[in-house]
Order: C-alpha cells, then sequence, then structure tokens
C-alpha cells in the first residue's frame, strides 16, 4: 500500500494544489484513519521546501459540538482558524470519516445556525482561490464508515476509491490531463451560450448562463473529479427538476426530491424522504433557496450512488444542481452557509434519457455529450 499512497499523495501534492518552494501548507485530516496519506502528504510538502502545518482530529466531534453549543457559541469563528484561511497558500483536506451519521440527528436549527456562521471561512477561501492567491484540494480515504455507507466491503470501497481517482494506473495525472482536454472541448462551447435548458423525467427547467464561466474539473479541487460547471445568473432559474438519485447533506437523507423555481428561487419543494431536513436546509438564509451551481458528471469510473458526494456528484450521466452559496471563479453572486449538491440520473436504459439544450440547441442526450 505505500507506493499507492505515495502515488496519491504525488497528485494532491504536486498537480492539485502546485506545491512550491517557500508555500505554506495547511494539511487537514479528520480523523487517524487517515494518517498514511497525511504522512505521504506531509513528507511530499517538506520535500518540496515548503512549510506544512498539521491539522489533526482524533475524530470529528462537530456532533458533540452542535448538541452542547450555545447560541453565542454557534455564531463564533475563532481567530485562529479566520488566519489560516487569510495566510494559508495551500490548504490540503483529507477526510476519513469513520461513522458518516454522526450528524444524522443533529439539531436542524443549530446546524443550519453554524452552516451561517462559518460561511465567512469558505467565502474566503474561494476568493482567493478565485483571484489566484491560494489553491485548494478534498480528498477521501477509504473507512469503514464510508465502505458501509456505499454497502461495500472496506476492500470493495477501496478499489472503488482508487480506480475514481485512477489510482490504479501509472500516471493517474495524465488521465486527469486527458479528462481536462476533452471536458474543456464542452466548456468551450459552453462559455459562448447563454441559456441553458434540462429536459427529463418530472423535469424541465432552464437557467440563464450569459456572461458566467463554464469551468472543467479536473483534479484541481476535488479528487477524484470529472465534471464541468458553473453559477447561473441568479434570479435566472425557471421551470420544474427531479432529482432520483439519494441527496445526503451532514449525514442527513432525502430522497426522490422534486422542486420548482421562480425566478432563481426554489417555491416549492417536496421529497418522499426527508422533507423536512430538506425545507430546514433551504431556509437556512437569504441565500439557500437560489441556485449556486449547475454541474455535468463525466468520471465513467464512478456510477452508483455511494452516499459520498465527492464521489457521487461525479457520476458519469448525471447533473447535479447545488442549492446555496455559487462559486466567484465562475462570475456567481450569491452568497449562502449552504452548499448543497443534489444528482439527477441523466441515463436510461432504454436511451431515452435527459436533454440538455443551450441556446435551444441539443448538446446532451442520455448521459453523453454532442458535441
Amino acid at each position: 500500500m505505500a507506493d499507492i499512497w505515495e502515488k496519491y499523495a504525488a497528485v494532491l501534492v504536486d498537480y492539485s494544489t502546485e506545491v512550491k518552494k517557500g508555500d505554506l501548507v495547511l494539511i487537514r485530516a479528520t480523523s487517524p484513519m487517515a494518517e498514511d496519506l497525511v504522512k505521504a502528504v506531509y513528507r511530499r510538502v517538506i520535500q518540496k521546501g515548503a512549510n506544512p502545518v498539521l491539522r489533526t482530529s482524533i475524530c470529528d466531534m462537530s456532533d458533540i459540538f452542535i448538541k452542547y453549543a450555545g447560541d453565542e457559541q454557534l455564531d463564533y469563528v475563532d481567530p485562529m482558524t479566520r488566519l489560516e484561511y487569510e495566510k494559508v497558500d495551500k490548504y490540503i483536506s483529507i477526510g476519513a470519516p469513520l461513522n458518516v451519521k454522526n450528524m444524522a440527528r443533529a439539531d436542524k436549527t443549530k446546524l443550519a445556525r453554524r452552516s451561517k456562521a462559518t460561511r465567512e471561512l469558505s467565502e474566503l477561501l474561494l476568493s482567493r482561490a478565485a483571484k489566484g492567491e491560494a489553491s485548494w484540494v478534498i480528498a477521501d480515504v477509504p473507512t469503514n464508515g464510508l465502505a458501509q455507507e456505499a454497502k461495500m466491503s472496506f476492500d470493495e470501497y477501496s478499489e472503488f476509491l482508487f480506480n475514481a481517482c485512477f489510482l490504479n494506473l501509472d500516471d493517474p495525472v495524465a488521465r486527469l490531463k486527458e479528462m481536462d482536454k476533452e471536458q474543456k472541448k464542452w466548456t468551450e462551447y459552453l462559455n459562448n451560450t447563454s441559456k441553458l435548458r434540462i429536459v427529463g423525467e418530472r423535469t424541465d427547467i432552464t437557467f440563464s448562463t450569459a456572461g458566467r464561466k463554464w469551468v472543467s474539473c479536473s483534479g484541481l479541487n476535488n479528487y477524484p473529479d470529472g465534471e464541468v460547471f458553473t453559477s447561473p445568473v441568479e434570479d435566472s432559474a425557471n421551470g420544474e427538476i427531479y432529482f432520483d438519485f439519494p441527496a445526503i447533506y451532514r449525514g442527513n437523507e432525502a430522497h426522490k426530491i422534486w422542486m420548482r423555481l421562480e425566478n432563481g428561487k426554489v417555491v416549492e419543494t417536496r421529497a418522499e424522504k426527508g422533507e423536512e431536513f430538506l425545507n430546514a436546509m433551504l431556509d437556512m438564509d437569504e441565500g439557500s433557496r437560489f441556485v449556486g451551481e449547475i454541474a455535468v458528471g463525466t468520471n465513467e469510473m464512478i456510477q452508483d450512488v455511494t452516499g459520498n458526494i465527492l464521489f457521487d456528484e461525479k457520476i458519469g450521466g448525471s447533473i447535479h444542481m447545488a442549492v446555496g452559496s455559487s462559486y466567484p471563479e465562475t462570475g456567481g453572486k450569491n452568497v449562502s452557509g449552504l452548499h448543497w449538491d443534489i444528482i439527477k440520473n441523466m441515463k436510461s436504459a432504454n436511451g431515452n434519457g435527459g436533454e440538455i439544450y443551450a441556446d435551444d440547441v441539443l448538446i446532451y442526450q442520455n448521459g453523453k455529450f454532442l458535441i
């Protein structure tokens, strides 16, 4: 396994964040299960002549904080964490959850309040990244918690994760660059259009993308990767959309979600499961009912929902729409403590899957781009 961790670290340090001599590099990990990858990343950062700062946890204590914190504590953002977001050149976050359901019974109101309080940190990092002042990447290592959520054995999940990251290949970066080359053909086309329409089961919705930038995602911020995305004009979404894949956020699940949007805002929702939680998140703040992102998943090594959004939103033949905060690099202006990616399958066994039109031209059908 030593070789796989060294290969993994090389992607995160050399390619995803491009660590250089003198950089201040924050390495954050959520549990001891990340130890092997953390060591490999730490070692490689030092070998690059950069300055690593470790922030590791014995376990995720978010559930304890939400359960016992009062309003003042929920609203408090400590100055040391804020300083890290202001100063670091590179941010490498390694997820290793021991229990993916530790927040499933957390107070929804307190969750929303905490997310609203900490949104300034994510906004700060995204803004600095958009200006070229910092770079960041998030990645996961296999854990029993992730394997159980995906209904796999630990070994099966490990193989799935490494394959999704192309770590089974001799040169995963070469495959990521190949992916980027193909995706940029699609983003270049889309950057010359101004209207997007998505049609499918219980779905007919339009967005304005005028003046917005489409981005190819190939391992620079998420690993694994494989999507093209933009942030639509904030008041432009109109129509209905149905998400048949389970939507999981902070250990809570909503399933078979239907939404109706008017002038960019979610005005009506239904869900067969988790409707109360869905609406609680949508009511988090003034921006949480607006669309922050629309994207197409392109990673054909990921085909099944595993309960891990880092992977699920990249499913080849899917789209996802995020409610809440948008991305400054695309021109997005929506601000929210929420960013919840909700996934829709665009494939059909009979070949009559969903369709995407750009400026009324059919560009995508049954899980594949036509351009």
